[in-house]
């Protein structure tokens, strides 16, 4: 489908999402978060010349193009939605090879620096992670080799918007259970695992065994490829609200793995040689994800974000959606792990719990196992630039520069 058709509707969507803002609108906020926005000229960022911007103008098209948030995004996050909507029209026939001329016109830049505060200096480096689409085996049915049940949406889980809180539901709660009443807690893990919502929900999917579900509840979606040899894409479709424990912690805290070399494999390969303590750790994560299946439409993107557009891998990155708007391009400053150049190009195009704050980042890096590696060994201090729209009328789009 062409973007020139596609885009203009995603505009809409932006528009919309415009009118609750107030009119009055400076230059550039002044603080987002804990940061300070500071201008920054795009030829003074290392690595901004050599980046290939027409990779992340595609990510960009893609956000563009993608329905939005479920549920939506506050009206208070950072990105003005119609600024950004107009850009999105303006990208939406542009030529690659204009690609970097393209970002420098429609957007300006501004390093995030998180000044000192009491005892702590002033910092102008955020902290990067790496997440990845598991490929895990699967099938429809259950059976010999496939005992681990991927479960569906619960018909009387309800999901608070960002930052929605309801009465009688203490605001550590995401999410809650439907009664007469109101609203109350869901089910932790334990009790979703020893059958507490049997009768609210099904399986979709199988899995080898309980450590192949834990591992995509934590990266949020996945592939499996079924017996027949098809694949088909595992989908987040909600979670319990329930806080989130990292296992990985858990580990560390009682002395199974040391910090140092703490890999996915290393602590997936832990979980199955001591089944007892796996089930007693995995348990104390009492956060819960449930899924849908769908078929795999383009093996080469990854499955959609928050903001309903499918992953490039390198070009997409989660990000504080409570700060940030869906669509925002970030110039990453450092060195990426397997990547060339210094300074990185990518789009916000999806969150996650453990991503807070406004120089935090967690970059998509694709699928399969070795995805998995390089996601591992990305935990990086990494300077972050965030790519404001520029209000008003659109402006020309000079030449590439040689």
């Amino acid at each position: 489908m062409s973007f020139r058709h596609v885009l203009p509707r995603a505009a809409a969507v932006f528009v919309a999402a415009a009118l609750s803002v107030p009119l009055a609108r400076a230059e550039a906020p002044p603080r987002v978060g804990d940061g300070v926005l500071e201008p920054v000229a795009f030829s003074a960022l290392a690595g901004w010349r050599e980046d290939d911007a027409a990779a992340a103008l595609d990510a960009f098209r893609r956000t563009c193009a993608a329905p939005g948030p479920n549920p939506p995004q506050a009206t208070n996050v950072t990105g003005d939605p119609a600024d950004l909507a107009a850009a999105c029209v303006a990208a939406a026939d542009l030529p690659a090879d204009k690609a970097k001329a393209f970002f420098e016109a429609r957007f300006s830049a501004y390093r995030i620096v998180r000044p000192a505060s009491g005892a702590e200096p002033e910092r102008r480096l955020g902290f990067l992670t790496g997440y990845f689409e598991p490929e895990l085996v699967g099938s429809l049915e259950p059976g010999p080799g496939y005992t681990a049940p991927v479960l569906a949406r619960p018909d009387d889980l309800v999901t608070l918007a960002p930052g929605e809180t309801t009465p009688g539901l203490d605001a550590i709660y995401k999410a809650g259970r439907r009664t007469a009443t109101g609203l109350e807690p869901y089910p932790d893990r334990a009790a979703i695992e020893d059958g507490a919502i049997a009768a609210r929900t099904k399986p979709v999917l199988w899995l080898r065994d309980a450590v192949d579900l834990f591992v995509l509840q934590v990266q949020g979606s996945g592939r499996a490829r079924l017996p027949d040899g098809r694949s088909v894409r595992v989908l987040y479709d909600g979670k319990n609200g329930q806080p989130y424990t990292s296992i990985g912690k858990l580990l560390v805290a009682e002395g199974h793995l040391p910090l140092n070399g703490l890999s996915l494999e290393r602590w997936t390969t832990w979980l199955r040689a001591n089944p007892d303590h796996a089930r007693r750790l995995m348990r104390k994560n009492a956060s819960y994800v449930f899924f849908r299946v769908e078929p795999v439409e383009d093996a080469r993107l990854g499955p959609p974000g928050a903001a309903g557009a499918p992953l490039s891998p390198g070009r997409s990155v989660a990000v504080d959606g409570t700060l940030w708007r869906y669509g925002l391009p970030f110039f990453l400053e450092g060195k990426l792990p397997g990547q060339p150049g210094r300074g990185h190009l990518v789009i916000a195009a999806d969150t996650g719990s453990a991503i807070v704050g406004p120089a935090r980042g967690d970059l998509y890096v694709g699928t399969g196992a070795k995805a998995g590696i390089a996601a591992g060994d990305l935990h990086d201090r990494m300077g972050f630039v965030v790519l404001l729209p520029k209000p008003g009328a659109t402006p020309a789009i000079a030449e590439p520069r040689p």
